[in-house]
This record gives structure tokens, sequence and C-alpha cells, in this order.
């Protein structure tokens, strides 16, 4: 892939999840300053390799499973050593919630229900043996699961997550499970992103939102990574 592909899939990408319909070649080609051909030419050859998609004729672009875990893998913030966390307003708000919070319970809560306000996404998290969740009209509110065969199977996703994470015990201090990398409901069109830290309860605590493959992806897995590390901090002090 060229450099100008990578930027156009990253485009289409970050477009996609803000305006929840497909991307035209014309939008991109006012972005990049090039000819609408230009940008029609990228976007076939990113189709080709697999990166997007075309919903139906005469729409624009959207990405698949493929194209959402390359922006992913290449996000800058996210290196070896873990995911770098910038200081924005959403991540003080976050960081005031938690702290604030008190017992430790009460403490994860409410940084679930801080990600739920901030992310639009449905928040999760382990505490001790349950699975504590919220925001679930934020989930089914979204224009993927306008239908009830789609709704189906997110709530078979959500019956089996708990289950799952106490199985699978996911050992990466962050993991995002996009589309078909579920390891439950691959069909659900959902993506999974969950942070592990360090609680009384257990060091493999979980915390995390559930989304459609459509979301910010930067600014969602900045923000349960901060909400592990605020965690982290609040519950060993």
């Amino acid at each position: 892939m060229t450099d100008r592909q990578q930027k156009v899939l990253s485009a289409i990408v970050e477009q996609y999840a803000e305006v929840a319909s497909p991307v035209g070649s014309n939008l991109m080609a006012k972005l990049f300053n090039v000819s609408s051909a230009t940008i029609r030419a990228e976007m076939a050859e990113l189709e080709r390799l697999g990166f997007i998609a075309q919903p139906h004729t005469s729409a624009g672009r959207v990405p698949t499973d493929k194209g959402y875990r390359f922006y992913v893998n290449n996000l800058s913030e996210v290196g070896t050593s873990g995911f770098a966390l910038p200081e924005g307003r959403s991540e003080r708000a976050l960081a005031t919630r938690v702290q604030q919070a008190g017992a430790p319970e009460r403490t994860i809560r409410n940084a679930v229900d801080t990600l739920v306000e901030l992310t639009h996404n449905l928040g999760l998290a382990t505490i001790s043996n349950q699975l504590y969740m919220s925001g679930l009209s934020n989930l089914f509110g979204q224009p993927e699961f306008i239908n009830s065969v789609q709704v189906q199977q997110v709530a078979g996703l959500l019956d089996n997550l708990e289950p799952w994470l106490r199985e699978a015990a996911p050992n990466e201090p962050l993991s995002v499970y996009i589309g078909q990398e579920n390891p439950i409901g691959r069909t659900a069109g959902c993506t999974l992103i969950i942070g592990r830290f360090r609680s009384p309860f257990s060091d493999h605590s979980y915390i995390g939102t559930l989304g459609p493959t459509r979301q910010s992806y930067r600014e969602v897995m900045n923000l349960v990574a901060r909400a592990g590390q605020e965690l982290e901090e609040a519950l060993y002090v």
C-alpha cells in the first residue's frame, strides 16, 4: 500500500465513523486537494486489496474489517511499550470521575459509566466475578443495529462475554477485536476494545467498550487505556 493509499484509507475510516454513510470520492478529493479521478483510482486499488468495500452501486466506500485492522495497527499512538495517552478534556473528565468515586466497586462503575458518556458505546468491566455493563441504549441506538437479526447477534455476544473473559483472560494491556475477529459474536458487526488492569478483586480485571465496527478507534482506544491506568492509580493509593 502506498503512503497516499494509507492516508486515503485512514480518512475513509475517520469520515465514516463521523457521518455513518459511505464516503464518496468527491469528499476525498477535496480533503486531499486532488482530482476525483485520482481518488477513484486509489479507492479502486484499496477495494481490490480488500481494505474498503462498496455497499451498493453508485455508493461511496466503507471500511472492511481488514481495513479497520490496518488502521488500528498503524495508529501512531500504538507501540510496543503501550498506548500514548494525550491529556484532553475527555481524559481529565475520566480521571476526575475515577478519583472521586470512593469504594473500589463504585470506582470501577464510575469509570465504566464515564466511558459510556464519552464514547457513546456500551461500557463494561469485571467487578469480582461479575460483569458490570452500562449503555445498552447507546449500543442499540446505533444505525448498524436497526434490524432484529443484528440485535439478536449482539445480544448473543453479550450473553457469552463474561464466561469468555474468564476463560480467555486476554493478556495484553489493550486488546481490540474487530468484527469477525471477535471470539464470540463474529457476525454481530461489533468491535470490542478491552483493557486489563489490577484491582483489589483480581490482577486480571478488565474494562472496555463494545460498539459498532464504525467508531472513532483512536479516541476510544485512548480512553479505554486511560481508564485502566486511572483505576490502578485510584485503587492502589
